[in-house]
């Protein structure tokens, strides 16, 4: 990239580590807080709610970190510090001044009327007149595309010209896409990059010219790396097949029965939360025993294991099972696509207790989405054992990155240490 390599040729590049689980929530929260999981309660990109029986994905707020992040640290230091929040996901009530996250509209007849959360409130109506509706049909699923992550853009760049704030992050998740659906070094995710470029290439001109004064530092980090994939498994069918796993029938569909089932996995990428009902010893280690040498499953911990990647939290499934990193776990639990529930059919990333990346694959002859597992070819989450699995972390400037090689854990430090704050404790 024309931008990010001219910071690099200027500043610093290093390896970036992300932390188990390597997948968007957990790492954004590692980032922000300098903490992991076991600190800050985010143990996936979603939290299964023993005492209701309920899973929520991808629609929680600020208050599920449990832990200061960089701008409640930096206010803490100097009320006059002012931070921007721009996309990265659980932003919503954050600390942070200024927000913009989306928040669709969801209407009694089930549709959804597009919309954003900002801070200040009325902010997303001055963006409304400026740059029409957050494209929110092209931020996931089959209509995933650059417009999304140009919006973003050009949001942020309004908001730096009428707020200048001292920090800003700003989240842009166009790489993702076309890496997990035809994988990361195929044609489609090479034309990403090239597409990334310029967006980002605009935004550092266009904030250059609002800092003209000032001269920002740049930090710029891929919070994982997608790798190719060629297996999966499927946690949920085996759990099924061992007389572990329940489902409900509801005309002619098997939907997950999450109150009554002896133990359930709720699938991120990955890696996969396994609970058990009661968090009954027995199953637990019945559990285990099962994923043991499974194809495609690397690693199965239980109870203090999971503390080996600070994974050890209330929050956290009772068994946790880690992918090898050429493969990766799919949430189905029907062993006949015919008695699929309705919503695996559709792009609905609420409903799925689990991640769903072939609702990429959207098939416009059926209108629907394949329920055909095989056809990713990316993935991310399991543990960053290899070069492959690691991402960069630039700097604009010498002498600001921690050596070649900084962990996710670090960023909040980087930060505060650039505005003479104290650094994360209890990390």
């Amino acid at each position: 990239m024309l931008a990010l390599g001219s910071m690099a040729d200027q500043g610093e590049c290093a390896e970036l580590v992300p932390s188990f689980p390597c997948v968007t929530w957990p790492v954004q929260a590692n980032m922000l807080t300098g903490r992991l999981p076991s600190q800050h309660g985010v143990v996936a990109n979603g939290f299964y709610w023993r005492d209701a029986h309920e899973v929520e994905m991808w629609t929680a707020w600020n208050d599920k970190i449990e832990a200061p992040q960089i701008w409640d640290l930096l206010h803490a230091h100097d009320q006059e510090l002012t931070s921007a929040v721009w996309f990265p996901m659980l932003s919503k009530g954050c600390g942070a001044d200024y927000i913009c996250m989306p928040a669709p509209v969801h209407n009694p007849d089930g549709s959804e009327s597009l919309w954003c959360y900002t801070k200040p409130t009325e902010y997303y109506g001055t963006l409304l007149d400026r740059l029409g509706h957050f494209p929110l049909q092209h931020f996931w699923g089959p209509a995933a595309n650059i417009k999304s992550t140009a919006w973003i853009v050009n949001s942020a760049i309004c908001a730096a010209q009428d707020f200048r704030p001292q920090f800003f992050y700003i989240y842009l998740p166009h790489l993702d896409y076309a890496a997990q659906r035809d994988g990361p070094d195929s044609p489609a995710a090479q034309a990403a990059l090239a597409e990334l470029e310029q967006v980002v290439s605009r935004l550092h001109a266009a904030l250059t010219d609002v800092y003209t004064d000032s001269d920002p530092l740049w930090l710029v980090a891929s919070e994982y790396t997608v790798v190719p994939v060629s297996h999966v498994c499927y946690p949920n069918r085996m759990l099924r097949d061992s007389g572990l796993l329940l489902v409900q029938e509801q005309d002619g569909q098997e939907h997950l029965d999450l109150k009554d089932s002896s133990a359930w996995a709720m699938v991120d990428h990955q890696f996969s939360h396994v609970f058990v009902k009661d968090r009954d010893t027995s199953v637990v280690e019945r559990v285990a025993q099962l994923f043991t040498d499974a194809d495609g499953i690397a690693e199965v911990l239980s109870g203090q294991e999971r503390a080996k990647y600070g994974m050890n939290h209330a929050r956290s499934g009772d068994v946790l099972l880690i992918s090898n990193p050429e493969s990766w776990q799919a949430y189905y639990w029907w062993l006949d696509d015919c008695r699929a529930p309705e919503f695996a059919r559709t792009v609905d990333i609420h409903r799925k207790p689990g991640y769903d990346p072939v609702e990429l694959c959207w098939d416009p002859k059926s209108r629907s989405v394949p329920l055909d597992a095989t056809r990713i070819a990316g993935s991310h989450g399991a543990p960053a054992v290899t070069a492959a699995q690691r991402g960069v972390l630039i700097a604009s400037r010498q002498g600001v990155l921690d050596g070649s090689v900084v962990a996710d854990t670090d960023v909040a430090g980087i930060v505060l240490r650039h505005f003479g704050a104290a650094e994360p404790s209890g990390g």
